[in-house]
């Protein structure tokens, strides 16, 4: 199979959408701090949408139609998994009463830690995958070789399908955020202002130099991000654990249009209220996949059509069957 690194191009290609896209985002379209609108927050969720799809497009034509299929399977579970970060990312504003115009900046400072932090676990990850291969033995009368890092991580990720199924729906409600490592690494290390101070991650009263609110509100939503690729690093093993460049590409793609969903979906959250069940099948799903690997191999494509079918039914399910909550939210 034609592997990503045997097209340079494609790799310098990526590299250079996202860093110029990162600079028109934060230093063109954005560099007026202002609340994102639903409008402005769908043009750009289309618009990362459209590269994501146009770069699986040329996985396609320089790879072939099984890295086109693994690309999509990564992109979209960790789509689907982000939406369920989603609701966290709103608990942290709310919790420190963040302004909404400052939102976007927390967030862009977020992916540019996810996009070092990924990059981490992902490189690293198949660099651990490909030392922890057993000798072949057999089993079951099969001939096999089985990985211990993707049997643990497929065993995990049942775990925390079935966790995710059961649990409560205010147990992050409760949290009490400025008790987060992230909150605790900055309060540790600097004096931190009662009161934000514009944009400012840094401010200064009576003469002395202060960290303010938003810099723990990043620090925050970065230890947040970490604790999330917990569950979505191990998922997206399942589909490429041999392809490191499949795997980052279609994470960073996925990452960088978890912003402009962020704005889009803030206000419509309670409607997908089953969509925390659908996310649970799909972690269950991909952790059996993992475990029956050595003994047979589930393909790319219907995985994606696995994955792809139980997102979209489970979010219709979600409209059809609106909770009461929701439909007195609604009727206010």
């Amino acid at each position: 199979m034609d592997n990503m690194i045997n097209h340079p191009g494609v790799i310098i290609g990526f590299a250079v959408v996202v860093v110029v896209m990162l600079l028109l985002d934060l230093g063109v379209f954005n560099k007026k701090v202002h609340a994102v609108s639903s409008k402005e927050a769908a043009i750009w969720s289309v618009v990362w949408i459209s590269l994501s799809m146009a770069f699986s497009g040329v996985i396609y034509l320089t790879s072939g139609f099984e890295k086109f299929t693994q690309f999509q399977s990564a992109y979209w579970i960790e789509k689907a998994l982000s939406v369920d970060n989603l609701f966290v990312f709103i608990l942290v504003f709310g919790f420190f009463n963040v302004p909404k115009e400052l939102h976007h900046k927390v967030l862009f400072w977020g992916i540019i830690g996810a996009l070092l932090f990924r990059a981490i676990f992902i490189f690293a990850g198949v660099g651990l995958i490909n030392l922890t291969y057993l000798p072949e033995m057999t089993v079951f009368g099969q001939l096999v070789k089985i990985n211990i890092v993707l049997l643990i991580f497929g065993l995990f990720l049942i775990y925390a399908g079935i966790k995710s199924w059961f649990a409560g729906e205010d147990e992050d409600e409760e949290k009490d955020f400025s008790k987060s490592p992230g909150a605790r690494v900055i309060y540790k290390f600097f004096k931190v202002s009662k009161e934000f101070d514009g944009a400012k991650f840094f401010t200064v009263e009576n003469g002395i130099k202060l960290a303010t609110p938003l810099l723990v509100v990043v620090a925050v939503i970065e230890f947040t991000d970490l604790l999330f690729a917990v569950d979505s690093i191990p998922a997206i093993f399942a589909i490429a654990p041999d392809d490191p460049l499949i795997l980052y590409t279609s994470n960073i793609f996925a990452i960088l249009g978890l912003r402009a969903l962020y704005f889009l979906l803030a206000n419509f959250i309670h409607m997908f209220s089953l969509l925390k069940y659908g996310l649970a099948i799909i972690l269950a799903f991909i952790g059996v996949k993992m475990v029956i690997a050595p003994f047979y191999h589930i393909s790319s494509p219907l995985s994606l059509s696995i994955v792809g079918g139980v997102l979209i039914l489970s979010v219709i399910a979600s409209l059809i069957f609106v909770p009461k909550e929701s439909q007195e939210i609604k009727q206010d």
